[in-house]
């Protein structure tokens, strides 16, 4: 009797995950259609690219900046209808039979907007991949309470392509527009030469315009110490801002977009009785802007 029942019961659970098997809806890459692309390749933007057949794409991404950084985003085709959240599991490969699944980490689903994860997290799923591993995302259907999903990020074809991103990375600038966007910048007395470490921040600048063709507008205001006549002043506060535009014309600004203007001795922000003062008056402020 207790036999009969023992295999009553066994049926039953293979019945139960039968069922709960059938209402799962999977999307994948195949081993023919898994692709992955690096899409962008620039030293100012990286991005690897995963599509999934019928659901999307997965996209990780890392952007010029003082600080390292990661991001991934999972671009669907039908957006969320309302606030959830999916475990991500790492899941090994069918040839890995017997290896548990691990888990990696929890996503938010947001209405009406595409899903991502943490830095950490998101380099998890890479290091994952790397080994052979599917990072999949299970979650409830919005609009079936009984119907579950699981969306999984193929590690086929995918080496090839992560070492390239990672090189990609590595030559990513250590600054972004927002660190470049406005500056000050500083002159030794008397003329328009700059000193060292406004010539560093023009370098810089200089670098990042390689590889940005976006710049909007620039203005550039400069301003000068009190040592000296007012008018003269005033003309090579002109002359060290004509100097600033030449340079961004030779690094490829349209000399339209760039708006120039000298204030010669007016809106000091520093006393000019000592020469630290009269230094931090001798400057030019710059602000770029995109749209």
């Amino acid at each position: 009797m207790l036999n009969v029942l023992l295999s009553t019961f066994v049926v039953g659970l293979c019945i139960f995950a039968s069922a709960v098997e059938a209402d799962m809806r999977r999307y994948s890459g195949s081993l023919e259609n898994s692709k992955w692309q690096l899409t962008t390749e620039t030293k100012l933007q990286c991005d690897l690219i995963h599509e999934i057949p019928n659901y999307g794409h997965a996209v990780f991404s890392a952007e010029a900046s003082k600080m390292a950084n990661l991001a991934f985003e999972l671009d669907i085709m039908r957006l969320p209808a309302d606030y959830s959240l999916a475990n991500i599991e790492s899941v090994p490969p069918r040839w890995k039979p017997g290896t548990p699944s691990k888990p990696i980490t929890t996503m938010q689903w947001r209405k009406q907007f595409n899903g991502d994860v943490d830095e950490k997290s998101a380099w998890v799923m890479l290091t994952e991949l790397e080994k052979g591993n599917f990072p999949t995302l299970y979650y409830t259907d919005w609009h079936n309470r009984h119907d579950r999903v699981a969306v999984s990020l193929s590690a086929t074809n995918f080496a090839d392509n992560y070492y390239k991103f990672l090189s990609c990375v590595d030559k990513l600038l250590p600054y972004s527009f927002d660190d470049i966007a406005q500056l000050t910048l500083n002159f030794e007395f008397g003329g328009a030469e700059l000193d060292k470490d406004s010539k560093n921040k023009l370098a810089q600048v200089r670098e990042y315009l390689k590889h940005d063709k976006e710049i909007e507008s620039i203005t550039v205001k400069a301003y000068s110490d009190s040592f000296g006549g007012r008018w003269h002043n005033l003309q090579v506060s002109k002359k060290r801002a004509a100097e600033i535009k030449q340079f961004f014309v030779n690094a490829g600004v349209a000399a339209d977009k760039i708006d120039v203007e000298g204030f010669g001795e007016r809106r000091h922000i520093a006393s000019n009785q000592t020469e630290l003062g009269r230094e931090e008056n001798r400057r030019v402020v710059v602000q770029m802007s995109k749209p």
